[in-house]
């Protein structure tokens, strides 16, 4: 069965409504909300982390960054750092590296989303550079079950 057949079943499964686009093949969230016209700031880029708890995902718009430390203040943690690449391909096998959606459907990562994607709807890569889903940030919540705070770092601030 193909990946996003996968993902696509289990939205059907927890009875999430949602549109799936497919496009050119895109590297990054910046570009993947190009590719579906959506502003980058209301398009989700994952980001795994690692830290004394273990891994988790950390959800920003695609045109800000992480705040390592915001992260770690929030979840009370002593260090948190950036998966690396051989720690994605172990964590998300099925997924194509850096296209894994902000949620796993065994639900075994605690998920933090900025504050400013919960609003309406949210849209993120699912499995592949390819195929994006759109959906009610409500049903976004309801899978993820994100702590929800501000951890974004604007692009603006390293210029």
């Amino acid at each position: 069965m193909p990946l996003i057949n996968r993902w696509l079943e289990y939205l059907n499964r927890m009875h999430v409504r949602y549109s799936h686009s497919i496009h050119p093949r895109a590297e990054t969230a910046f570009e993947t909300a190009e590719a579906d016209r959506i502003r980058a700031h209301e398009f989700a880029k994952t980001v795994v982390y690692f830290s004394e708890r273990g891994y988790g995902m950390a959800v920003v718009p695609a045109d800000e960054f992480v705040d390592m430390v915001k992260l770690a203040g929030v979840l009370k943690l002593s260090y948190a750092r950036l998966a690396t690449e051989d720690e994605l391909a172990v964590l998300f096998p099925e997924c194509e590296l850096g296209a894994m959606p902000p949620f796993d459907d065994a639900g075994e990562l605690p998920v933090i989303v900025d504050a400013e994607l919960a609003d309406g709807f949210i849209g993120f890569t699912i499995g592949t550079h390819r195929d994006s889903v759109r959906m009610s940030f409500a049903d976004y919540q309801r899978l993820a079950r994100p702590t929800v705070s501000s951890i974004a770092l604007s692009k603006d601030v390293l210029v």
